[in-house]
């Protein structure tokens, strides 16, 4: 008797998603480098949204300084950042992945999951593939595994707009010798942790000892993290409407906050725009936390829990603003974000889904 078709995750990923829609709109742009950031002046103090292949070429990747990506690419074609265009574009995406059948997590603008029995995902994939091309005349890669995990890491070896398989027995054979840096939900800073042990690749993780990762990272990441280097994860697909844990507010200023006041008043008035937006939710805040960029580049982070969780603006504008006064009165500021983390509907403190890369 037959078992009957296998369960599989596919991670669905839209190809240079942003630069894509700009792209659609504006055919002239097609083959030629599109940077998207800020509001496409690089003069401006601004970050890369995305960049098209083209522009990566020349090295330009996310998160890097617009005025530094115009100088690597002085011909490439710079636009603004327009959100609501790319939000109908991914419920489009979204909407047609739903509509072949199929249960779908979203986990983004640009990428969601989607679980389902077959006997042949290659086969389903490519049908992924050309619903969506069909649909939005955009184009995806689709990575192909037993879970998230290895569906997720499966997708980069797809790119562009191709289709790859990653199942526990072929793990080690594809990602054994890769660096940990190439693990999802690993960056820079773990990586470089992980090196602290004599950790370098995805063998080693798998091999590590389990009780010194949990002295690194604690007992929750460090399990995971020893999981992940052998690349065992969820592999349930959860379709039930993505809530947000917490909002955030953040801005870079065009020219330095020099002193403590202009800090105290930049602080408040962000963290009185996320109030607002948790009032929308409807749900309490317990805990706020302060990102600060000093000038020219140093990055930190402040967080605080609150004694009770609150629905009272002053309650977290005060606690935004004393964490203000812990920052360095001696260096100018050239970025500041607030976020408000709120009591999920169950209560207590929200977990997520899938462990990633935080980001405030």
């Amino acid at each position: 008797m037959s078992a009957g078709p296998t369960h599989w995750v596919l991670h669905v990923d839209l190809d240079q998603f942003i630069a894509a829609v700009e792209v659609l709109r504006r055919p002239e742009l097609a083959g030629r480098p599109v940077i998207v950031g800020g509001r496409g002046d690089p003069t401006e103090r601004a970050v890369v949204s995305t960049a098209s292949y083209e522009a990566r070429e020349f090295g330009v990747g996310s998160g890097m300084p617009l005025r530094l990506a115009a100088r690597k690419v002085p011909d490439a074609v710079i636009l603004p950042v327009d959100a609501p265009a790319y939000t109908e574009a991914s419920e489009h995406v979204m909407d047609t992945l739903r509509g072949l059948g199929a249960v779908v997590e979203v986990l983004g603008w640009d990428e969601a999951f989607i679980g389902v029995d077959t006997d042949d995902p290659e086969a389903l994939a490519e049908r992924v593939r050309a619903a969506v091309l069909d649909a939005t005349q955009l184009h995806c890669s689709v990575g192909i595994g037993d879970n998230k995990v290895r569906a997720k890491i499966a997708t980069g070896f797809g790119k562009p707009r191709g289709v790859f398989r990653l199942t526990r027995d072929t793990w080690f054979e594809v990602m054994g010798d890769r660096p940990t840096i190439d693990l999802w939900g690993v960056g820079s800073k773990v990586s470089k942790r992980l090196a602290g042990h004599d950790i370098h690749t995805v063998r080693e993780l798998a091999d590590a000892d389990e009780a010194v990762l949990v002295g690194e990272f604690g007992p929750r990441m460090g399990v995971w993290y020893s999981q992940l280097g052998r690349g065992i994860g969820s592999a349930v697909v959860d379709d039930s409407p993505w809530i947000a844990r917490g909002h955030s507010r953040e801005t870079t200023y065009q020219r330095n906050l020099t002193t403590p006041d202009e800090v105290r008043d930049a602080v408040g008035e962000l963290a009185s725009q996320v109030f607002d937006d948790t009032v929308r939710e409807g749900r309490p805040v317990f805990r706020v936390t302060l990102k600060v960029r000093y000038a020219p580049f140093f990055t930190q982070t402040r967080a605080r829990k609150l004694a009770a969780p609150t629905s009272e603006r002053a309650d977290v504008v005060d606690a935004a603003v004393a964490l203000a006064g812990t920052l360095d009165p001696d260096r100018e500021v050239r970025l500041l974000g607030v976020r408000a983390e709120m009591v999920m509907p169950e209560g207590g403190d929200p977990v997520e889904r899938t462990p990633v890369r935080g980001r405030l």
